[in-house]
């Protein structure tokens, strides 16, 4: 009888181990089943931003005008568009009604000026002038134009805004002039005062400024 007691408790304590090891195994299983899962990372959208810069551009005007060379090209303008600041003095010249030719005012502005040069040496001249309707300012720059072709200047186009003006070479300067509406518009430097290849856009940037009303410049 005693080897039978041995043998079932022999046999006890294997069915005992074989429901450990069972346990064990299915504990594993669900220990590997309740894992968290990787998630994969949302997906980054780039904002986009609208720009905020605002960029004020010249708006050439048929304006009104001034008998101050400082509302009309200020000295630090022309600084900013030829590089460096002009040494000498701005000097303006009012001028007058001339009925023969339609004209109903003038002024020029003489740039860069010692004390006591005269006009003549001013190596920039800037100049408006209205007349008594657009037909009569379109005339005058034509019989400029002529006039300068007939003293040997050649003639080429530029734009100057959103329009068309013209530059007159001569062997000692570049004149730019055109008009809008009822007004002219002049700019003229000797050669040397810029750089020859420069000198077609600084003028024209001039006269855009010219014709634009400083609180819009």
């Amino acid at each position: 009888m005693v080897p039978e007691v041995k043998s079932a408790v022999s046999a006890g304590w294997s069915g005992a181990r074989g429901v450990v090891v069972a346990g064990a195994l299915v504990a594993g299983l669900a220990g590997c089943s309740e894992q968290p899962q990787a998630v994969a990372p949302p997906v980054q959208i780039p904002t986009i931003l609208a720009p905020t810069t605002v960029v004020r551009t010249p708006v050439m005007v048929d304006r009104e005008l001034l008998d101050d060379c400082e509302l009309i090209v200020p000295v630090e303008k022309v600084n900013a568009r030829i590089g460096r600041e002009v040494q000498g003095e701005v000097r303006t010249i009012v001028g007058i009604p001339e009925p023969s030719v339609g004209r109903t005012a003038k002024v020029d502005c003489y740039y860069d000026l010692a004390e006591r040069q005269p006009l003549s040496a001013a190596p920039l001249i800037i100049g408006l002038a209205t007349y008594a309707d657009d037909g009569a300012a379109r005339d005058r720059v034509v019989e400029s134009i002529t006039a300068e072709r007939a003293e040997g200047g050649t003639v080429s186009e530029v734009e100057v805004g959103k329009q068309k003006a013209s530059v007159v070479s001569t062997a000692g300067e570049r004149l730019l002039i055109g008009s809008l509406g009822k007004s002219t518009f002049v700019a003229r430097a000797k050669v040397g005062f810029v750089p020859d290849d420069q000198v077609n856009a600084v003028l024209a940037a001039l006269a855009v400024q010219a014709m634009t009303p400083i609180e819009d410049a």
